[in-house]
């Protein structure tokens, strides 16, 4: 026996001891899980769907107009909606156990729009935290984008092509594999540990270790701003801070947490049991459906908590409205345009110290 085919017998003998020690079998909760993540991708759909569409109807008029933060949102908006427009195809792909229907062609494109957004979301997310702690603690340090010139648009451009760049080292081997029915799937013909390894931990640093580090130092600093400002709401204004440090955490560390102990096991086959890899895999299908949850939170975190968003979001609907109902509605109601009638010095010195991203873009 030659030493290849030995090292190999020797491989194919621990192999068969490794799996011996595998007590655990899942795929009777497999169609359940089937059931919950089909309901998890259509609850992001449905709800984040409507919620984004309507973020970027309200601010894609002040588009030119708006300041870094505002821009931000706008641009965090289209990632989050660029994503659920891909979940379709996933709901169906869950629904039929990881059968692919539509060809190639949707394989590639589908997965290349899902990954772009996978990681423009969080870099738009982390510059948002870093101009509104810019524009609350030191507003004549020059705004990463701002109103006039180019710079906004170039370094909003290299964002999304850095952004593409990211993607295209994954997508680049995602294929339509005919097997026993056809799936999509990122399968490199060669050195497939070397490829997932590399994507693996560039998607770790780039999408979470890096944004989170921005995200959460920027509103612990904002946090300290907030307490010593005279015009904060109390503890809700500090509170709200770090909920959006918490969410995105919460959204992301649980699926960067699997992929990572699934990188661990490629690099050293044999450091976990057959009984933990079985649970890895199986539920990194649920942590990967729960991060979604993103597009369903930014919306409501960074918009829809603004009073300024709100009174946006009623202008612009009554303006699609016939003019004599706009003008009773608006001369019945409370609040005029802007914001109403009050103190404009006043709003503006509570919009400086609110924790709402969208009141400081206002």
């Amino acid at each position: 026996m030659s030493a290849q085919e030995h090292n190999a017998t020797l491989d194919l003998y621990n192999d068969t001891l490794w799996f011996i020690h595998c007590t655990i079998n899942l795929d009777s909760v497999g169609d359940y899980r089937r059931i919950a993540l089909f309901l998890i991708y259509l609850f992001i759909f449905m709800v984040g769907l409507l919620e984004n569409v309507l973020v970027i109807w309200v601010n894609w008029r002040r588009r030119h107009s708006a300041n870094g933060v505002l821009f931000c949102i706008l641009n965090v908006s289209l990632s989050d909606l660029m994503m659920i427009v891909t979940m379709p195809f996933f709901m169906m792909e869950v629904t039929m156990d990881k059968v692919w229907l539509w060809g190639r062609f949707l394989c590639k494109v589908t997965y290349l729009v899902y990954a772009v957004n996978f990681y423009s979301s969080s870099f738009f997310l982390a510059l948002m935290t870093a101009e509104r702690y810019l524009s609350l603690t030191r507003p004549s340090f020059p705004a990463f984008f701002p109103v006039l010139g180019r710079r906004r648009w170039v370094l909003c451009g290299g964002l999304w092509v850095l952004s593409l760049f990211l993607a295209l080292l994954e997508n680049v081997h995602v294929d339509l594999l005919e097997w026993d029915e056809p799936g999509c799937y990122m399968l490199p013909e060669h050195n497939f540990t070397e490829w997932f390894v590399s994507v693996g931990f560039l998607c770790l640093v780039f999408q979470f270790l890096g944004p989170a580090a921005v995200i959460i130092t920027c509103n612990v600093l904002i946090a300290r701003a907030v307490r010593t400002a005279p015009d904060v709401q109390g503890r809700r204004d500090v509170w709200l801070v770090h909920v959006y440090s918490l969410v995105f955490v919460l959204c992301w560390l649980p699926y960067h947490f699997v992929m990572f102990l699934m990188i661990v096991d490629d690099i050293d086959p044999f450091i976990f049991s057959c009984n933990t890899m079985e649970v890895l895999y199986f539920s990194f299908s649920v942590v990967h459906s729960l991060s979604l949850f993103h597009c369903v939170a930014n919306p409501i975190l960074y918009n829809f908590l603004s009073k300024s968003f709100r009174d946006n979001l009623v202008n612009t609907v009554l303006s699609q409205l016939p003019r004599d109902g706009a003008a009773n509605q608006l001369g019945a109601g409370t609040n005029a345009p802007n914001g109403g009638g009050g103190d404009p010095g006043k709003q503006r010195k509570l919009s400086n110290a609110s924790t709402s991203q969208s009141d400081v873009a206002s």
